[in-house]
């Protein structure tokens, strides 16, 4: 059974800039690629035929993208392609017109990082651990329930760290026959 915990973040001035703008960069890339799917749907209302606009084609064109773009490669390559990730799966569940811009001031700047493993996690006294996450260095949450748990996933809204942990140590992500 995965669990999700919160936690509160001290970051540095700089780390919260940064945090600010992998936001801003996220909020862009949600909007594009929200965009292009809606567009992609009335070509194939009108009857064009024209290749599906999903998942592996737009996270092909952000990689592109990537390349060309000098604002896109401030943020790490993962954390887009979670964004991409979860368009996807909105539009799947909810449809795509029912699926709704990340507005500058409606949305709080949020993202996530996929790969619990690529995180380090250190405990510094009972309450005070830290962080070290992907181009933002080490940062400070306080921590009070890591004993025994194995961090999945992490996202981070505002000033907060969602930790989405396993709680039995060593259960692979995938059991077996799933």
């Amino acid at each position: 059974m995965l669990t999700g915990f919160r936690y509160r973040l001290a970051p540095t001035g700089e780390q919260a800039g940064l945090c600010q703008v992998y936001g801003d960069i996220c909020r862009a890339v949600w909007n594009t690629g929200l965009h292009q799917r809606r567009e992609a749907v009335r070509r194939w209302q009108r009857g064009q035929d024209l290749p599906f606009c999903g998942y592996h084609l737009q996270a092909r064109q952000l990689a592109e993208a990537k390349t060309e773009e000098e604002w896109l490669k401030a943020a790490p390559s993962h954390i887009l392609q979670q964004t991409l990730r979860d368009l996807d799966r909105a539009c799947r569940d909810h449809g795509t017109f029912n699926v709704r811009w990340r507005a500058k001031g409606r949305w709080k700047p949020s993202f996530r990082f996929p790969a619990g493993a690529r995180v380090i996690v250190q405990r510094l006294g009972r309450k005070w651990g830290r962080l070290k996450l992907p181009k933002l260095g080490w940062v400070r949450p306080l921590v009070a329930r890591t004993e025994g748990h194995r961090p999945l996933g992490h996202r981070l809204p505002r000033r907060r760290l969602l930790v989405r942990v396993d709680p039995v140590r060593g259960r692979p992500d995938h059991p077996p026959g799933a």
